[in-house]
């Protein structure tokens, strides 16, 4: 009998959504955070009979008389997966939005120094009375990881460090610490990432391992030496909000089809094409995990492995000891790979091997830089490949690009102009579009997440003839337009007009599209 039926069988509430809890709801913690932890439970909301706590074991008698006598209160037991629990304990006791700004003028009132001691993993919600430098380090994490940033930037400056967060794919202004203990925060985040603290002449790169709450997230560090000292970039992976799954990163229906049918080919090469934060690697991964079975051999060589994916053999790029994409490539080859993953195809090289591995029986999924689906062939025969060669592996291209929803407690809809209307393509009056005015929720910009715009060219007998004549991206265009091809201008509208994002966004991230 599982733990659900067990708290239904001796009377036990059962709930499967906790936050609307008032104490989970308005972050109210009212018992330890170790207790809460080990013993997966919280504190719910208090009620004339006693205080409602979620446990996610009906039989631990233990934990209710412990909280019992702690509260000096009635225990209403609620039971709750650990899932949920888990999430609810990360809300209740994460720092409060001040907490950083108020650490930060502690720091200018007292005197601080520098503890060099490390635990390589830790849980950035358990604060103790540690040195000022520590906490104001592990907070002004945990308030970026709060904040969905993707990138914390720490950069000296003139006037002192200057702290940024990327969130949403946008930068945003955020702390400046007092300038005397900027070299103590810099160096803080250098023992983090196990580098040279006496080395600040040279670039160095580093990886910091902890954990909030019930989940682990790691942290790939680069710092650079500028003018004013060394400026820091953490990047965020966080386990725990990647989506993984072709039907669960926002395809639409019929591209989600296509794109199934691509992926479930027993050859070929399938490209991503994209900049840089534009959520090529998320769907690569989606692509990989949708063929991700025992029966198949998937080996991927990346730079560098940014998420661990269960029943997948993956290889870091390591320039120092000259393992390359290409030479990686080549031992994988040995390996009997059914599925093939390349971070990237930066050269000739890399791309000849691909080609050759797709026409000998594999299916290879890769990346390029390119602004466009044509351009991703033109880009590869640029590198020397060729036309018979990209018509005979090429089984499609898709390019996307990352752009804002609007966030949806501050959603309002407006009549476009008809200057607005006219950028959008859009003929038709009495229109409706859509923005965000800003609230605390989306933090005063008008959005919060973000969804792709994708546009998926299948190399169809057309496209491949076209490719034999010429590889001109233009006229790949047109006869990809003509064969049924969405646009990422069209598929931007498309949402905008569905109260997905706004028509600023689309213009934004598609506007060089459309120039060319």
């Amino acid at each position: 009998m599982d733990e659900k039926a067990l708290a239904e069988r001796f009377g036990i509430r059962v709930c499967q959504e906790i936050h609307q809890f008032p104490f989970v709801r308005d972050k109210v913690n009212i018992v330890p955070y170790l207790l809460a932890k080990q013993r997966k439970a919280i504190p719910l909301e208090e009620t004339p009979l006693g205080v409602a706590v979620a446990i996610s074991d009906p039989l631990d008698l233990e934990t209710i008389a412990e909280l019992k006598l702690l509260l000096k209160k009635p225990i209403l037991p609620v039971y709750a997966t650990k899932e949920a629990i888990e999430g609810a304990i990360e809300r209740c006791y994460h720092q409060k939005d001040e907490e950083t700004r108020r650490l930060f003028s502690e720091l200018a009132k007292g005197e601080a120094s520098l503890d060099g001691s490390f635990l390589e993993e830790y849980d950035l919600l358990q604060q103790s009375e540690e040195n000022p430098i520590i906490r104001m380090v592990n907070t002004l994490l945990l308030d970026a990881i709060q904040n969905g940033a993707s990138d914390i930037h720490f950069e000296p400056t003139e006037s002192g460090l200057s702290i940024r967060y990327r969130v949403d794919g946008i930068l945003q202004q955020k702390h400046t610490p007092p300038r005397e203990y900027q070299l103590q925060i810099l160096t803080r985040l250098k023992v983090m990432a196990k580098m040279d603290i006496a080395e600040h002449r040279l670039p160095q790169d580093g990886r910091i391992k902890l954990r909030q709450g019930g989940r682990e997230i790691d942290f790939r560090v680069s710092t650079l030496p500028i003018v004013y000292g060394e400026r820091i970039v953490i990047r965020i992976l966080d386990k725990g909000n990647v989506v993984l799954g072709l039907d669960r990163i926002g395809m639409g229906e019929r591209l989600l089809k296509t794109m199934r049918k691509l992926v479930h080919m027993p050859e070929g090469i399938v490209l991503v094409t994209g900049p840089t934060g534009s959520g090529k690697t998320t769907t690569l991964y989606s692509a990989l995990s949708e063929v991700n079975d025992a029966e198949v051999n998937i080996i991927t060589i990346e730079d560098p492995v940014e998420y661990k994916i269960s029943g997948i053999s993956q290889v870091n790029v390591n320039p120092r000891i000259d393992l390359t994409f290409a030479k990686g490539l080549r031992h994988i080859l040995r390996q009997d790979p059914d599925v093939i993953m390349i971070g990237e195809i930066r050269d000739r090289e890399t791309a000849e091997i691909a080609i050759q591995a797709s026409l000998t029986g594999h299916l290879v999924f890769s990346t390029l830089h390119t602004n466009d689906t044509p351009s991703a062939l033109t880009r590869l025969a640029d590198m020397g490949i060729e036309p018979y060669l990209l018509a005979s592996s090429l089984l499609g291209v898709v390019a996307q690009r990352l752009v804002r929803k609007i966030c949806p407690n501050c959603k309002t809809s407006y009549t476009p102009s008809l200057e607005e209307r006219k950028e959008l393509n859009l003929s038709k009056e009495g229109i409706k579009l859509y923005k965000g005015t800003g609230c605390s929720g989306c933090f005063g910009t008008g959005y919060k997440g973000r969804v792709a715009l994708y546009e998926l060219m299948p190399v169809t007998g057309k496209i491949k003839e076209q490719v034999l004549k010429s590889q001109d991206a233009e006229e790949l265009r047109k006869v990809a337009l003509s064969q049924g091809m969405v646009s990422l201008f069209a598929c931007g509208v498309e949402i905008a007009l569905q109260g997905v994002t706004t028509s600023s966004e689309v213009l934004r991230v598609t506007r060089i599209e459309e120039e060319l």
